[in-house]
């Protein structure tokens, strides 16, 4: 019981220290308003409520999408009895079904949830132990590997390019791509939203030195862009879709026609060596629920409102916006990273050359614990 509290302990303390990872209720307040948050009573906060949880038994939702599921069977002797799950808003759904609950606890397998408010900081969680498994788009796994970060890639998302946007206010004199140039740009460094920016700047021939890259977590960036201390902010779905509805701000471009892939579901070597027939549970889980999900994106939008209190239109508004579903690691896909790779270095965004291939198991490996998609 000691460990158990001293790991989610080490869990909130690395979040808040490093990435000021406020709780969910608080961060909601900070993201859907401008009024400021007072941080260090939000860590106190915090920090109760995770030795309260730890000392407690954590409940499980019980809606499973694959009740037949055959229980999972690791052999290895040091098989994991929990798996730590880093999620973030984009991802709530999967916490809130409970799928992942029903299909592990036949086999004493309890799931953690940890919240993070983008990529980058997840992956930093995952690189010094803090949790085993978490979804994070194209970027963050670049920027991680770059810093020496054992990863493994153990699946890929569909993409969905038009869930993410370069904003600009109402009436901002911004109309084409080419007006950034000079402008102060607010985006989570190293994430999905690098990316598109990166991305649009090229397709309007304009160099990243011609703006003015301001790095904020999707929060401070929203508050900055109300403040109008930006120009512009890149931003993905939720935050996107609301930020839209409640700030009426103008969409300068989205990623359609531009993003041609999603992100990933990324965990450690070490874990899905040991854990191979639990990665494969996590993975059949994950896809059962984006298939229903794809059948049921009204039920999808009604749930997610409920759980992160945005108001029902604008959950339509990113539901329908969104392609469901995962996809196999495979050469296609490894090669768009690798390009991924050498964009950022190619901009001196990364220190040194990437090999994606670093963080890829092989077919064999893959072929043993991937969903038939």
């Amino acid at each position: 019981m000691i460990n158990l509290i001293f790991r989610r302990f080490i869990a909130k303390w690395i979040s808040w220290i490093k990435f000021r990872n406020i709780p969910f209720n608080n961060q909601q307040k900070l993201f859907f308003s401008s009024s400021p948050l007072p941080i260090a009573g939000a860590f106190v906060t915090g920090l109760c409520l995770s030795l309260l949880f730890a000392a407690c038994s954590s409940t499980s939702t019980v809606n499973s999408s694959n009740p037949s599921a055959t229980p999972v069977s690791n052999s290895a002797s040091s098989k994991a009895t929990v798996v730590r799950f880093g999620y973030q808003k984009s991802n709530i759904l999967l916490k809130t079904k409970g799928v992942l609950e029903k299909r592990l606890s036949p086999d004493s397998i309890s799931v953690e949830w940890i919240e993070f408010p983008a990529g980058p900081q997840l992956l930093e969680a995952m690189n010094v132990g803090s949790i085993d498994f978490g979804h994070v788009g194209e970027s963050p796994p670049i920027f991680a590997q770059a810093a020496g970060a054992s990863l493994t890639y153990v699946a890929g998302i569909a993409a969905s390019p038009a869930g993410s946007a370069i904003l600009v206010p109402q009436n901002s004199s911004i109309q084409k791509l080419t007006d950034l140039k000079g402008k102060k740009i607010a985006f989570q460094k190293g994430s999905s939203a690098h990316l598109l920016l990166v991305q649009a700047l090229e397709k309007a021939g304009l160099k990243y030195t011609d703006i003015d890259p301001k790095y904020l977590p999707p929060a401070d960036a929203r508050a900055a862009f109300v403040k109008g201390s930006v120009d512009a902010w890149v931003i993905w779905d939720p935050f996107y879709a609301a930020a839209q509805e409640a700030t009426k701000a103008r969409v300068l471009i989205d990623g359609t026609g531009i993003n041609k892939q999603g992100g990933y579901y990324l965990t450690t070597r070490k874990f899905v060596t040991e854990n191979p027939q639990t990665v494969k549970a996590v993975l059949e889980e994950i896809q059962n629920l984006e298939e229903w999900s794809k059948q049921h994106r009204e039920e999808v939008a009604q749930t997610l409102s409920s759980v992160l209190g945005i108001d029902i239109i604008t959950m339509r508004k990113a539901t329908n916006s969104r392609t469901f579903g995962i996809v196999p690691i495979d050469d296609n896909l490894i090669n768009l990273q690798q390009t991924v790779a050498d964009t950022y270095y190619q901009l001196k965004l990364v220190p040194k050359q990437v090999n994606v291939r670093d963080g890829v198991l092989t077919k064999e490996q893959y072929a043993a614990f991937s969903p038939k998609i």
